[in-house]
């Protein structure tokens, strides 16, 4: 843990689109955080395409600079859209470059996961596939609650807020919840 009293997170959204819901779905959970949590974003949109060729001869910069970023946290909470059924590549790129030996800084690390899609189950199934990764790299997704922000054109206004109270509260839960998850998981560790 970061300190006796704060914690700290890095979000990680997997969508580069200026307009991304799942964007402004981290930023609402950023505006509910409890006040022990510091929040810091990550910049996935430098990392090139995975290439074992490129990785053998070292990490990229933007690659070198989120697996530090991802160890110095003391949790993760991803923005997850959903794409073809599943998370975005770009996420999945960023997952696959940062997960490389040596020192994988995914082992163990607690995480939270939110999302947001125009469909009706609101990136329930890339949250599925996400959660099937973090088991392979050994993270630790917190459970419950789940935020699954389904027809996400019409839950924000044209400023990037949230309007659907539902939704905003259990990102206010999760948030809630964080913290003490990744408490109990230090614990362990």
């Amino acid at each position: 843990m970061s300190d006796k009293s704060g914690v700290s997170i890095l979000g990680i959204c997997g969508s580069l689109r200026r307009g991304s819901y799942n964007m402004m779905a981290l930023r609402t959970a950023i505006a509910l955080k409890p006040p022990e949590m510091s929040v810091t974003v990550a910049d996935i949109s430098q990392i090139p395409l995975y290439n074992e060729d490129v990785r053998a001869q070292g990490f990229p910069p933007p690659v070198e600079t989120l697996r530090r970023q991802i160890a110095e946290a003391d949790a993760l909470l991803f923005a997850c859209p959903e794409y073809n059924y599943s998370m975005t590549g770009v996420l999945k790129n960023a997952i696959d470059w940062a997960s490389r030996p040596p020192d994988q800084p995914f082992a163990g690390k607690p995480c939270a996961i939110i999302g947001a899609a125009a469909g009706m189950a609101g990136s329930a199934r890339a949250q599925y596939d996400l959660r099937r990764s973090c088991v392979f790299v050994d993270m630790h997704p917190l459970n419950k609650p789940e935020v699954l922000i389904g027809q996400a054109q019409t839950k924000f206004d044209a400023d990037g807020n949230l309007l659907d109270e539902v939704a905003r509260n259990l990102i206010r839960d999760l948030m809630a919840a964080l913290p003490g998850w990744a408490r109990q998981l230090a614990k362990r560790g």
